[in-house]
């Protein structure tokens, strides 16, 4: 009579799983004592998740159950992220033959996707693994399947090794031993009441009761004597629990409601005779009480019950056979003791069902569109690094990718070290230099007073050795590790070496031209021509080396930088910074560029003065001097520049510099001064002093001695020894 009064009718269903039933909005009174589907889906999805999956496919039997469980998982799939559909297949309510092999193909067509999420009956769970295993694809599917699945044995009957490894979820439940107590007890006497219990007995026993049996053509009749559980098998049905749990929830929410209303009233008080259904749901929604499994009983806002699911999965045992083994739980939150579980024997890493596998250290994924959980990996070339997980970017200009790319590490910073083939030959050539340079120094201090010392213009000679010198020394700074000391020494010394020879060489020669175009037309010396007017004029030319230093000092300090840029190569890994001194390309040229004019006006004077007798005052071995430095440096400047991209370029353009220096150095000291040594030591005989004669003589004799047979009978010096003996006297 109270249900005829209700407005609305609450309900309380102990099966019903459809996530729709969720809805307050069009089923407001309706709760359950089983979880709704969504929570399954949920832990299925957790599952998925702790099993490193990210791309699954999903299949449904066609009807509410199937495509609502299935809906649901996609739904929190995309919430979520991380897992992504590959294909989501719909079994027929009515399949056609070979269906089920058609959906086995489909599914091999994203074969990455090894893991099915199932919500399908048992038959259609059957059919599904049967189709699997004719098409050889034992162990390739990774099934995971929801409580319609659960710890049935009837959908892996036969086909035990597909089903292997299967993992699947049933809500938590427990068998109440006092109903099977009760249950075992029934028999046709006391137990009338139930009106299929008569047809129960016949389809468990396989009798036939009397002549109105439902069995037609049994050949055994009941003898009303049986027992359950003795004369039959029996398992409890799964659902007993929250039959049970349903029942005592509506009980004790009347109670409530009974106790509220009508309180020490026994049986229905007028405020109970006419309620609305509303009221009644209020009471059903704020029960909470132990349920006969000894779980909680309660109901939230939605009229569902808590999602407490257990995790199965199909295993083998040691005896050869398979059985469904409990794994972990699911209660609002996954616990799975990955440990327990169990794949194909003989392979115990887990499976994989990837679209994508992990890029390596160094790749940058490129997502493939429309599928988040697929991509390509790209490397990070030259000299980008992983930034991110899906992006590379380049790497200061002064650092490189370390060996991973995931960073970025300092360029090594490199310079011409003193063991370098590339240091040890100038080095060796420029010591050669030095000993014999000091040697012709002391030699000619020694024999200081000498004709052949008088003759070859001692003051001059020492500025030129001086020059000579320095040419051979500035090898050592140049090999030297950059720092401001050293590359303030290389701006100062790097031309002036060249311009000490050259600036004395350009004095000896101009003095020589003049001399002979002043015999011609008078007997008087020129001017400007004694040892103090050349050394004047020398260290004149000198002093605007020295002024164009000084000026570059004012502009741009001297300072040392690394140049990343020179030995940038392809590769990263034999990049190298150079440690270098500020003086660039063109700065090198235009301190040397005033000693290589002297040089060049030094040389046309030899080309001037090339007809002077050869035994007068050095104007061949000047000449010859000049015109193989200028070969030399002719050389030297395509091998300097030539090699400015090369990945060399520090150690050739060093080298070539220096041996140029050296070799022009050596030149000057060969031609000049080797044979006067050579004189001085071993003939000194060749070295004595003749007698005077005037300017005017000498310069004739000396201009008659070219007309006539080269050679002479005088002897080697002396009539350079005359001139300049002459010459030092008129200065006097």
């Amino acid at each position: 009579s109270l249900i005829n009064h209700l407005d609305g009718i609450p309900q309380i269903s102990y099966a019903s799983t459809a996530p729709e039933l969720s809805d307050n909005t069009r089923y407001d009174f309706f709760s359950r004592v089983v979880p709704p589907d969504s929570y399954q889906a949920q832990a299925m999805m957790d599952i998925v998740t702790a099993m490193g999956w990210n791309y699954v496919s999903t299949l449904a039997s066609e009807g509410n159950y199937g495509e609502s469980g299935v809906e649901a998982f996609v739904q929190i799939s995309r919430e979520t992220g991380g897992v992504c559909i590959a294909q989501s297949l719909k079994i027929p309510r009515e399949p056609k033959p070979g269906e089920f092999d058609k959906i086995i193909i489909r599914l091999l067509e994203t074969s990455n996707a090894r893991a099915v999420i199932m919500f399908a009956n048992e038959d259609d769970i059957r059919r599904i693994l049967d189709a699997a295993k004719h098409n050889n694809q034992t162990g390739h599917f990774l099934w995971v399947g929801s409580d319609s699945w659960g710890s049935k044995i009837s959908p892996v009957i036969g086909q035990e090794r597909v089903a292997e490894g299967a993992v699947t979820i049933l809500p938590k439940r427990a068998s109440v031993d006092a109903f099977d107590r009760y249950f075992r007890s029934r028999s046709l006497s006391n137990n009338r009441r139930n009106v299929w219990f008569a047809e129960f007995w016949e389809e468990n026993f396989g009798c036939k009761l009397g002549m109105h049996g439902k069995r037609p053509g049994s050949p055994k009749k009941c003898t009303g004597l049986e027992k359950v559980g003795r004369d039959s098998s029996y398992e409890q049905e799964g659902k007993v629990q929250f039959v049970m749990d349903a029942v005592y929830a509506m009980a004790h929410a009347l109670h409530r409601m009974h106790r509220e209303l009508c309180y020490g009233y026994p049986g229905l008080c007028p405020k109970m005779a006419n309620i609305d259904g509303k009221e009644l749901l209020s009471h059903i929604r704020a029960v909470n009480f132990n349920g006969s499994a000894g779980t909680p009983v309660v109901f939230n806002e939605n009229g569902d019950a808590p999602g407490r699911y257990d995790i199965f999965q199909y295993q083998s045992t040691n005896r050869s056979t398979r059985e469904y083994k409990v794994i972990g739980t699911w209660t609002n939150k996954l616990h799975l003791n990955v440990e327990a579980m169990q794949w194909r024997a003989g392979d115990p890493s887990l499976p994989a069902s990837v679209c994508s596998v992990p890029c390596r250290m160094g790749e940058r994924k490129k997502i493939v569109k429309g599928v988040p959980c697929c991509w390509h990996c790209e490397r990070c070339e030259g000299y980008h690094f992983q930034a991110s997980e899906f992006s590379c970017e380049l790497c200061p200009y002064e650092q490189r990718p370390d060996a991973n790319r995931t960073g970025c590490q300092n360029i090594p910073i490199i310079k011409l070290e003193w063991h370098s083939p590339w240091a040890v030959i100038p080095v060796f050539i420029s010591m050669l230099g030095i000993i014999a340079t000091t040697f012709v120094i002391v030699t000619f201090v020694r024999y200081n007073e000498t004709p052949i010392v008088r003759a070859s213009g001692r003051e001059m000679s020492y500025v030129l050795l001086t020059g000579i010198f320095l040419c051979y020394a500035i090898t050592f700074l140049m090999i030297a590790a950059p720092d401001v000391g050293v590359c303030s020494f290389r701006r100062i010394f790097l031309g002036l070496g060249m311009c000490f020879s050259y600036a004395a060489l350009l004095t000896k020669t101009n003095r020589i031209h003049r001399i002979f175009e002043q015999g011609k037309k008078s007997v008087s010396a020129p001017r400007f021509i004694s040892p103090a007017s050349q050394l004047v004029i020398t260290f004149s030319l000198i002093s605007v080396q020295l002024l164009g230093v000084f000026v570059w000092f004012a502009v741009d300090p001297p300072h040392t930088f690394v140049d990343y840029g020179e030995q940038r190569t392809q590769d990263p890994a034999a990049a190298r910074g150079v440690l270098k001194c500020d003086i660039s390309d063109l700065s090198l040229i235009c301190s040397l560029g005033y000693s290589i004019l002297l040089m060049v006006t030094c040389t046309v004077y030899a080309i001037k003065t090339r007809g002077v007798p050869e035994t007068f005052n050095e104007a061949k071995p000047i000449g010859f001097t000049m015109y193989t430095t200028c070969i030399i440096w002719l050389a030297f400047i395509p091998i300097f520049f030539g090699t400015a991209q090369s990945a060399e370029r520090m150690y050739i353009q060093t080298t070539t510099l220096t041996i140029s220096l050296s070799l022009s150095a050596s030149v000057s000291l060969g031609m000049l001064y080797m044979p006067k040594v050579y004189v001085i030591i071993f003939h000194p005989e060749q070295n004595i002093p003749k007698r005077k004669r005037s300017f005017k003589a000498i310069v004739t004799a000396a201009t008659m001695s070219g007309k006539l047979q080269k050679g002479g009978d005088r002897p080697n010096g002396e009539v350079k020894t005359e001139l300049c003996e002459s010459m030092e006297t008129n200065s006097e």
